[in-house]
């Protein structure tokens, strides 16, 4: 299986493993991946995650989901903005914010990956990649 859009396929594997109540997700790792799950630990939207060397060649990232006491989730929507049959660029000044500051967006710039309100205090444009709350 080829497959065309790495981030779509994290967010949907999130997405499923978050439906089905696991505790862990995994999927092959990259350099854009690891960025973006950096970006969700920072932010409180998972607990922890790892990158495993499973083949000399090939690795993959674990991420351990975060839920609440009662076992709700902390993460309730991933949407994948621009695709790559769509890019969706923004600048400084039209990087949205996500339900009112409860979410958060995540950016490709040209300093590296990082979330929309970064972004802004740095007065930097880019790719908005996804929206996550």
């Amino acid at each position: 299986m080829v497959m065309t859009d790495p981030i779509s396929d994290m967010l949907t594997r999130m997405r499923n493993a978050l439906r089905a109540k696991h505790d862990k997700v995994e999927m092959p790792s990259s350099v854009l991946r690891v960025e973006i799950a950096k970006i969700l630990k920072e932010e409180g939207y998972i607990d922890d995650f790892g990158v495993v060397e499973s083949q000399p060649t090939r690795s993959k990232i674990v991420m351990h989901l975060r839920y609440g006491p009662d076992g709700e989730k902390v993460l309730s929507g991933l949407e994948r903005v621009s695709r790559p049959s769509r890019r969706v660029y923004v600048g400084k000044r039209e990087i949205p914010v996500v339900l009112g500051g409860i979410g958060i967006a995540i950016v490709s710039t040209s300093r590296g990956i990082m979330t929309g309100e970064q972004a802004r205090q740095r007065s930097l444009g880019g790719e908005i990649l996804c929206r996550v709350w």
